[in-house]
């Protein structure tokens, strides 16, 4: 059995190296599998929306990088396309919320479904303990990422 390092930096360094490899191939993979008339910023957008159902304009432009007068004429198309739904809550009628429509979910499941099954035969040649392993250590991660957001020192 092979000794790792366990300290704080050695882990933060494993992720720095790994995690761009994953995401690099997670996003070719999403974005082979994406509706054919989807651009990767209109895709994004719905895979952003999948995850943050409610959110605003602004959310999305960060998000995807793009200004706000970019998200809003790329919204504009996806909303004309019925893959969203823009609308006003009624206790803030300045802000817009974005939410999937049914089409758009069911574009955004078909493309993680596709997504999913590509990754799935990358990872059929780990060992069943290793597949283990690498959920196990997706599990962990995951509050502890997803409960802090960008860019602030939260634990």
């Amino acid at each position: 059995m092979s000794t790792l390092p366990t300290s704080t930096k050695a882990c933060a360094r494993a992720l720095i190296d790994v995690v761009p490899l994953i995401m690099r191939t997670v996003r070719t993979e999403m974005s082979q599998h994406r509706a054919v008339d989807l651009t990767v910023p209109q895709f994004r957008t719905l895979n952003f929306l999948g995850r943050q159902p409610g959110a605003s304009l602004s959310a999305v432009a960060e998000h995807i990088g793009l200004t706000l007068p970019a998200v809003s004429t790329l919204v504009d198309g996806l909303v004309d396309r019925q893959l969203l739904t823009r609308s006003r809550p009624p206790d803030d009628r300045r802000r817009i919320t974005l939410t999937l429509t049914e089409q758009g979910q069911a574009t955004l499941e078909a493309t993680h479904a596709a997504a999913e099954a590509r990754l799935s035969e990358r990872l059929v040649v780990l060992s069943a303990s290793d597949r283990q392993v690498v959920t196990q250590a997706m599990q962990i991660l995951r509050p502890l990422f997803a409960s802090a957001p960008p860019g602030s020192n939260a634990p």
